[in-house]
């Protein structure tokens, strides 16, 4: 018989705030410097980057670390940004890849795993994809 229970990934234990910051700064510097990616972040960020950044490393702390600090919304967040299925699997490649590089191969799955679930959830909520949510007009 096939076991198809879904494998979570549990937080690595090695994952501090120093690990986090330095993800979250790594990715965010390699999506500026995308061709794809740079324009939609910078069209919303421009001026607000060091506050984006601040804002990403509470928010990926309290996804990995359970700290509680990103008190924020992302669905509302990015409600507007005409985002689609190819900008979602980007962001999930670059970021993947950026986790990769920088975490260990445990903090690299579990990066992996709760981005993947992430973009699942916001493009859902945004009306992306085959998943998405479609409520009656």
């Amino acid at each position: 018989m096939t076991d198809t229970r879904i494998r979570l990934v549990e937080p690595a234990a090695e994952i501090s705030e120093a690990d986090v910051a330095r993800l979250v700064h790594a990715f965010y510097g390699r999506v500026r410097e995308d061709s794809v990616l740079g324009p939609v972040f910078e069209d919303r960020l421009a001026g607000r980057w060091d506050a984006h950044l601040d804002k990403m490393v509470d928010f990926w702390s309290s996804v990995a670390r359970g700290t509680g600090r990103y008190q924020g919304k992302p669905h509302v967040a990015h409600r507007g940004m005409d985002l689609d299925e190819a900008i979602f699997a980007r962001w999930l490649a670059l970021f993947e890849a950026t986790a990769r590089d920088v975490c260990s191969p445990d903090g690299a799955a579990f990066f992996a795993d709760r981005a993947q679930r992430i973009a699942e959830s916001l493009m859902i909520g945004l009306g992306v994809g085959p998943k998405a949510l479609r409520l009656p007009v």
